[in-house]
């Protein structure tokens, strides 16, 4: 049986797919909209050849991530949990306390909870470059600044 050309999916070769560099400059975003907008550049969602399992996506890079906003009383409600497997030791911390210390897992865990939980999800994280401050390491890279 042959397929129209209507039913067939297009799957672009891995050397026609070219990964651009974006910056994101988060200062005065709000957390879980600047989350989607960058989930969506990591898996490619905003070309044309998106295919939802391959990793056609682009690297981002974030700056000033210890000013991004939240909306409501979320800096003291809103609790990030860890197990290490152990019984009783589950770790909780709230938003206050991970912006204080690590400001850029605030970030890393948003995107990371908008991707998809396979093993794409690991390899579209390492695209994404997250920085606590203004300055990053990626000039060379040349990336492209964003206005959300």
């Amino acid at each position: 049986m042959k397929l129209n050309a209507k039913n067939e999916t297009y799957l672009p070769a891995k050397s026609a797919i070219q990964h651009k560099w974006w910056l994101i400059d988060a200062q005065g975003l709000i957390l879980g909209r600047l989350a989607t907008e960058v989930a969506d550049i990591l898996r490619g969602k905003n070309k044309p050849y998106y295919t939802p399992f391959f990793d056609s996506g682009d690297f981002v890079v974030i700056v000033n991530a210890e000013k991004v906003v939240t909306t409501g009383d979320k800096e003291e409600q809103k609790v990030y949990y860890r197990h290490s497997g152990y019984v009783g030791n589950l770790k909780a911390i709230t938003l206050a306390k991970l912006r204080a210390n690590h400001p850029h897992r605030v970030i890393l865990n948003a995107v990371k909870g908008m991707l998809p939980k396979n093993k794409l999800n690991r390899r579209l994280l390492r695209k994404l470059k997250v920085f606590a401050g203004p300055e990053h390491i990626h000039q060379a890279q040349q990336p492209e600044l964003i206005k959300l």
